[in-house]
C-alpha cells in the first residue's frame, strides 16, 4: 500500500473514531429523556433518546473490526470510555459552579438536566464495556469461522448478543441506582432490545456498502485488514 493510501486509511480511522466518541458522549448526555415510537401501530417502543446514537457506535466498531482489525476496535472503545469520564468531569464542575443572577439557565434547571448524568454514565459505561468487547470478540470469532465470508452473519449475531447484554445491564443498573422505577424495567428492556435489533438489521446493507468501498479503495481481499503504522 502506498504512503498516500496509508494516510487516507489513517485519516478515515480518525474520523470513524471521532464519530464513535461523539455518539457515545451524546448518548450519555441525553439519556434522561424518554420517548415512544409506534411504527404502523404494530408495537409501542418506549426508549431513551440516548439509544438513538448508540447503534451508530456498534456499526462503527464493526466497520473498524472488519477493516482495521480487533486491536484498533478495542482502542476506540477505550478512547470512548476515557472521553465519557472526561466529559462527566467537566459537567460535574459546571454543576457545582454557582450560576449568577440573571443567568438564562439557573442552578436548579442545570442540575435537573445534567445532575443524574454521572450515574447514567456509570451505568452506561459498565454496560457498554461488557457489550462492546463481547461484540468485537464474537465478530472476530465468526470472522475466523467463516474465513472472512458472510459479513451479515457476524454483524448481526455479534450485535444481537451484545445489545441484549447492553440493554439488560444499563436498564438494570438505572433501576438499582433508583434513577428509574423497577416497574419500567421489563418494558424498557423489551423495547430497547427490539429497537436495537431492528436498527442492527437495517444497518447491514450500510455496512456491506461501506466495506465494499473500503475494499475497492484499498484493494483488500475478503478478510484482509489494513495494518496502520506498519513498519
Amino acid at each position: 500500500m502506498t504512503s498516500q493510501k496509508k494516510n487516507l486509511a489513517f485519516n478515515i480511522y480518525l474520523i470513524l473514531a471521532a464519530m464513535f466518541i461523539a455518539s457515545l458522549v451524546a448518548s450519555n448526555l441525553i439519556f434522561q429523556k424518554f420517548i415512544y415510537w409506534n411504527p404502523l401501530g404494530l408495537f409501542r417502543f418506549e426508549v431513551s433518546v440516548g439509544i438513538l446514537p448508540y447503534p451508530i457506535t456498534f456499526l462503527i466498531t464493526d466497520i473498524i473490526s472488519e477493516i482495521y482489525g480487533k486491536k484498533k476496535a478495542n482502542q476506540v472503545i477505550i478512547a470512548g470510555i476515557a472521553a465519557s469520564i472526561f466529559s462527566m468531569g467537566i459537567i460535574y464542575l459546571a454543576n457545582v459552579a454557582p450560576a449568577i443572577e440573571g443567568s438564562p439557565i439557573n442552578d436548579e434547571t442545570f442540575t435537573q438536566v445534567f445532575g443524574l448524568s454521572p450515574i447514567g454514565v456509570l451505568a452506561s459505561m459498565m454496560a457498554y464495556l461488557f457489550a462492546q468487547f463481547i461484540d468485537i470478540r464474537l465478530f472476530h470469532y465468526w470472522k475466523a469461522k467463516t474465513q472472512g465470508k458472510h459479513l451479515w452473519l457476524r454483524n448481526n449475531f455479534s450485535t444481537f448478543t451484545s445489545q441484549f447484554i447492553d440493554t439488560f445491564t444499563v436498564v438494570g443498573l438505572l433501576c438499582i441506582f433508583k434513577v428509574l422505577p423497577w416497574e419500567m424495567f421489563r418494558g424498557l428492556l423489551i423495547s430497547g432490545f427490539l429497537f436495537k435489533v431492528i436498527i442492527a438489521a437495517l444497518d447491514t446493507p450500510v455496512l456491506y456498502l461501506l466495506v465494499y468501498l473500503f475494499r475497492k479503495t484499498f484493494n483488500l481481499k475478503v478478510g484482509e485488514e489494513i495494518a496502520l503504522f506498519e513498519k
